[in-house]
């Protein structure tokens, strides 16, 4: 009984029980609520800790309706393996003193490709070589750019 939350299977932690039919972990409303906090502020949060941290060709992608992986990716360049790192950092501090901590983080060591999970949206920031190799704007060009900014 209770409300519920579906919330991708594979993001979140092990131990709760899932639903084999659909793929997905049922988490009670609170947890969930307490979890994602308000995603549209936390993402416009990242956009301008990127953007506050000079941040290159910065792009929000609007991935509903796509893929059922995540709802945003926010991608977005550094100059230089540190510049990646400092934002990735601005980004992660921003979001955790609103109380939004990221569920999966990757290649913040390497500052080439950052990926910082936060669920409904996921951040992308890329070296300039990196980013034209992936070319994720590309794979996802059938998303709708909701935000450019950045030079």
């Amino acid at each position: 009984g209770g409300s519920v939350w579906l919330v991708r299977a594979q993001r979140l932690v092990e131990g709760i029980p899932d639903c084999v039919e659909c793929g997905y972990l049922r988490l009670p409303l609170a947890f969930r609520l307490a979890a994602a906090g308000d995603y549209a502020a936390a993402r416009a949060a990242a956009v301008e800790a990127i953007d506050d941290l000079k941040g290159r060709k910065l792009q929000v992608l609007d991935l509903r309706g796509i893929t059922d992986a995540t709802d945003f990716f926010v991608i977005a360049s550094g100059t230089s393996d540190a510049h990646v790192r400092g934002v990735a950092d601005s980004v992660l501090t921003r979001l955790g003193r609103q109380g939004q901590d990221a569920y999966h983080v990757e290649g913040l060591q390497g500052g080439r490709w950052v990926l910082l999970d936060y669920l409904d949206f996921v951040v992308h920031l890329f070296h300039p070589e990196a980013r034209s190799f992936y070319q994720l704007e590309r794979l996802w060009g059938d998303a709708p750019v909701v935000f450019q900014g950045g030079e």
